[in-house]
């Protein structure tokens, strides 16, 4: 099941908003009269201590509204924080091998493409488009959860991949070969190859599996406006655009910059030998 953790931080911060409303307004009035009533009435003949420990009792604030006020100011920083800059998210899966690995947890610019109202995601103020070759997290046309993918086809560009090739506009995206690498698949490590590329001024490494041929009989795409071509580092083991299609502008989420920290699978401790940014 995947939690919305920005509905549910908006729930909380909400809640516990109200209850500090709520008390403010109507519940801390009444523990005021409480308490002058009871100067008036009910604290003769008492001693000073007795008049100060039943004012004490008398002022107290319920349990779940000094709960509410304290942690009402921290939700509101971190709901903002993560809505309109900086969410950290976790990679699941090796479809953006070698530039993230699973297990890696990123830092995602929430600005950098507009600001966007938090659950809703309705954009309220342009900043910028992205741009080819930056590393982009969205919602897929196909399934509602994030992925993370690299810009590969701008709105109006003509993608052709073909036989490990990328053509944009009709041109070869040149790569250059860095090495013979293993690539960890479902299967086991299959033999494959590491290149070099470069989309826009984004330099990246990309990796192909050898046995791995031609798999979609679909190898050109025209991206509509407002749409996004994406892919994936790991060519040959990425779900992306050439199964679902191109992304609209309205489901993308932020733009990645940073590794932040890593942790492998099981019981293992986090690691901070990967930090980097994101290019």
């Amino acid at each position: 099941m995947n939690v919305d953790f920005s509905l549910v931080l908006f729930v909380l911060v909400a809640f516990c908003g109200f209850l500090w409303a709520l008390d403010s307004l109507l519940i801390k009035k009444s523990r005021t009269e409480a308490v002058d009533n009871y100067r008036r009435t009910g604290s003769k003949g008492k001693s000073e201590e007795e008049i100060n420990r039943a004012v004490a009792d008398l002022s107290q604030e319920p349990l779940v509204i000094e709960y509410a006020k304290s942690f009402f100011p921290v939700l509101l920083i971190v709901f903002l924080l993560r809505s309109f800059l900086v969410e950290p998210f976790q990679i699941p899966t090796g479809s953006m091998i070698p530039t993230l690995e699973i297990g890696d947890f990123i830092l995602v610019n929430k600005y950098a493409y507009g600001v966007r109202l938090p659950v809703v995601g309705t954009k309220i103020l342009d900043v910028d488009d992205p741009n080819r070759g930056e590393v982009m997290v969205f919602i897929p046309p196909h399934e509602d959860k994030y992925y993370i993918k690299r810009v590969i086809g701008l709105p109006g560009d003509t993608i052709r991949y073909e036989e490990k090739n990328l053509y944009i506009n009709g041109q070869l995206i040149d790569k250059q070969y860095v090495g013979d690498i293993e690539v960890p698949t479902g299967v086991g490590p299959l033999s494959g190859k590491a290149y070099s590329e470069t989309l826009g001024e984004v330099p990246h490494t990309t990796q192909y599996i050898d046995a791995v041929g031609q798999r979609r009989s679909r190898t050109t795409w025209v991206i509509p406006g407002g749409h996004y071509f994406m892919m994936g580092d790991n060519r040959d083991n990425s779900a992306d655009s050439r199964e679902w299609g191109a992304v609209p502008e309205k489901d993308i989420v932020g733009k990645a910059i940073a590794v932040w920290m890593h942790k492998e699978p099981g019981l293992s401790l986090p690691t901070f030998s990967r930090n980097q940014l994101i290019h």
